[in-house]
């Protein structure tokens, strides 16, 4: 570890006050220990620690009850002026309960990990690399019973066929036997052999854990995976992504972490919106290093395949595993390093939201100086930020300037911190982690070899996270310390810079094409340009700093939010969901950034050809099914949708009326691939749609009127951008 790293790493505030090192799990022993596992240079040892649980309420909150307590009365005014500690967990849950019975105000952490890590400052993977840490990937290939579309643990015929396992010390096998009671008792020796500190696994809790649990319970096999050979155990659980809830059933081992690159795909693409389907493999061809080889193989192909070519199928499922292992490896370090910041097992900082894990951070030092909390706020509304496009069209020669981390430097700049933070802490925090991140920068850009570079790319990219997360934490209705008023002070402040911004820029002959909260896209003067930059952060007041990014050849302005960049190697960079939607097939989409890419080469003209040739495709019938299917992700249980669809509170949808036809158990976060069929473009979908795993490229019944139709109407929006000839400039096109 690098003395920068070590100099990050003494900061109290963020990386908790106990200093221990090489901590890999903790676990609830009993109802008054805590067992603690290290592994240092390869090697596990495991320490015993006093639980000691306690609660925040309020003075007389206790009148009454029985058991036993010590209270501590905590500095300040704030609601939790009380802190209860208990001799053991059973009494802890007892005096929770009493106080619920009593209406009484109760601050309390039900995760025994976060309430032991919060009271001694401790926190895992101290002193560790992503790389000290042993990881295990296991994806599994199961049966399907003739006549249904997708595997259930529940039918006898659909059995575990193989068994995909890797590590990151080199390790990989696929595990097959004739009996598949044989079968899961290897995958129980691996684990127990390589003991790793994490489980990782593409949809690893909806599937893999949950079908392996339940054909084990059926078989009568003991999941004995625990460092103390207990069993995996599951509750139900729910979690939501931006404008999805994915319910899962939450697995748990004793002394390790389940790390499911699933959802860690589904919150990298709530920023970027760039995956069209989130398997292993099209998650592997979206970062780049998918094998040609390695295709998608529905359930049933599986099954034909474990008779007729197992040594195929062997290389197919190490194919999902190899691709398990490099997603977690490219989008988990961040959340590592979150680990030895917060205090949560892995597993539970992975899905934490961040205002939750910024409010921890209050927690813990008001914990450690026994000041008291306040309740948190009544909630309310505030405008956000300054949206607006000035002009649609192409533009040529287009710069982009925004504010660096324009919100918390208002926060810093004017003061707008929260009222109730007697600590001061979050300018505490915001100072140092600013700081941080440029000198983590800096780091990554001296790094010696890939490894020590991917670390500090993680470290700068987690403390840009926590920095952006302290706005979001002002306005979070659960947090102790949120501050709607200075939330509010926060945006109406931004609001007003970047509208000077943009009034200086015009005043100054540059012309304004969009702005988005914190940056603006524009067309620089024809003249003084060339100092540009200078003149304009000086306009602004003291900590507000900008920042001009990348110059681009062109930029084509379609509405608010929804525009393209050309940039000057020739690529594309597209936003906005009119672009991006995944409610468009992916012909549509295909055609739609041929569309962008002329329009922005100046060759508009040329599109009414390629319209030609896309609807001869379709015509031709030259397309597979990938080019037409239309894939969506299930928001409600089919129970929760058929309930919706005999209240008239919804219309019927294909891909529900599928997952009901297939008798499949899918569930909210489940994707359904159909396709339509039919010869009318007129046509209720969902009486005529088919899955797309149906398809026969044989006996092909597509409707090609519905889709050529829906091509013709895509054409249509963009029309005025399209009709004028290479040889006349573009009507409001910005030269």
């Amino acid at each position: 570890m690098s003395k920068q790293e070590l100099s990050f790493a003494t900061n109290e505030l963020l990386f908790g006050r106990n200093k221990t090192t090489h901590i890999v799990a903790i676990e609830q022993k009993s109802d008054t220990e805590i067992e603690v596992f290290f592994r240092e240079k390869g090697v596990l040892r495991t320490e015993i620690q006093p639980l000691q649980p306690f609660l925040w309420t309020c003075a007389g909150s206790f009148s009454g009850f029985s058991g036993k307590v010590t209270f501590i009365t905590l500095n300040g005014d704030n609601g939790y002026n009380l802190l209860a500690e208990f001799p053991d967990w059973t009494t802890f849950q007892s005096g929770k309960k009493f106080l619920s019975s009593q209406g009484g105000e109760t601050l309390a952490l039900n995760d025994v990990a976060q309430q032991h890590l919060l009271r001694t400052g401790q926190t895992l993977f101290k002193g560790m690399v992503f790389s000290d840490l042993t990881r295990l990937q296991i994806e599994i290939e199961t049966a399907c019973s003739e006549g249904y579309e997708s595997s259930n643990p529940s039918r006898v015929e659909d059995r575990i066929v193989a068994i995909a396992v890797s590590d990151n010390n080199g390790y990989e096998e696929v595990l097959m036997d004739d009996s598949e009671q044989t079968l899961i008792n290897k995958l129980v020796s691996v684990i127990l052999e390589k003991d790793p500190d994490v489980i990782e696994g593409h949809n690893i809790f909806r599937f893999d854990l949950d079908y392996i649990s339940k054909r084990a319970k059926k078989l009568k096999v003991p999941l004995n995976i625990g460092r103390d050979k207990s069993p995996a155990t599951s509750r139900s659980s729910r979690l939501q992504i931006a404008e999805k809830t994915i319910n899962y059933p939450k697995f748990q081992i004793y002394g390790r972490h389940i790390v499911d690159t699933y959802l860690l795909v589904q919150f990298y693409d709530v920023s970027t919106r760039e995956l069209e389907s989130f398997t292993v493999k099209d998650v592997a061809e979206h970062f780049g290093f998918a094998t040609e080889d390695h295709d998608y193989l529905s359930s049933r192909e599986i099954t034909a395949l474990y008779k007729s070519d197992p040594e195929k199928l062997k290389a197919y499922a190490l194919g999902d595993v190899r691709g398990t292992q490099r997603i977690a490896e490219l989008l988990s370090q961040s959340y590592f390093i979150q680990t030895q910041i917060f205090g949560y097992n892995y597993q539970d900082a992975v899905v934490r939201g961040n205002a939750t894990k910024i409010d921890s951070l209050f927690l813990r030092e008001y914990f450690h100086q026994k000041e008291s909390i306040p309740f948190t706020p009544e909630v309310r509304g505030y405008p956000g930020g300054f949206t607006d496009v000035f002009y649609t069209g192409l533009a040529r020669d287009v710069w982009h300037c925004d504010i660096a981390s324009l919100y918390p430097s208002v926060m810093l700049s004017y003061g707008y911190l929260p009222k109730n933070d007697t600590l001061l802490i979050s300018h505490k925090l915001l100072t140092d982690l600013r700081e941080f991140r440029l000198k983590a920068k800096l780091a990554q850009q001296n790094a010696a070899d890939d490894a020590e570079k991917n670390h500090f790319h993680a470290l700068q990219s987690t403390f840009k996270i926590l920095i952006n997360s302290f706005y979001g934490y002002l306005g979070f209705a659960q947090a102790h310390f949120a501050d709607f008023n200075a939330a509010s002070a926060v945006t109406a402040k931004g609001r007003e810079i970047i509208q000077d911004m943009t009034a200086w820029l015009k005043l100054n002959g540059a012309q304004p094409i969009e702005v988005d909260t914190d940056g603006i896209y524009f067309v620089p003067p024809k003249e003084n340009a060339h100092d540009l930059e200078k003149r304009l952060a000086d306009t602004l007041p003291p900590g507000i700093r900008v920042e001009f990014g990348e110059r681009y050849q062109a930029m084509f302005s379609y509405k608010a939010k929804n525009y393209a960049l050309l940039k000057k190697d020739g690529s594309m960079i597209i936003k906005g969901a009119t672009f991006k939607s995944r409610g468009l097939e992916k012909f549509q989409r295909d055609f739609m950034h041929e569309m962008l890419r002329l329009i922005l080469a100046e060759n508009a003209h040329e599109i009414p050809l390629r319209m030609d040739d896309f609807r001869k495709n379709l015509e031709q019938k030259k397309w597979d099914v990938k080019m037409f299917m239309k894939t969506d992700t299930l928001q409600d249980s089919l129970v929760k949708y058929q309930e919706k669809i005999s209240g008239s509170a919804r219309n019927k949808s294909a891909a529900y009326e599928l997952a009901i036809a297939s008798g499949g158990k899918l569930q909210p976060g489940d994707q359904v691939s159909y396709y339509v069929t039919g010869t009318s473009k007129k046509v209720a979908v969902y009486e005529v749609a088919k899955l797309a795993s149906q398809w026969d490229p044989n006996n092909r019944d597509e409707n090609i009127e519905y889709y050529t139709a829906k091509l013709t109407e895509l054409y249509k929006k963009f029309q005025e951008f399209i009709q004028p000839v290479a040889s006349q400039p573009q009507q409001g096109t910005l030269l």
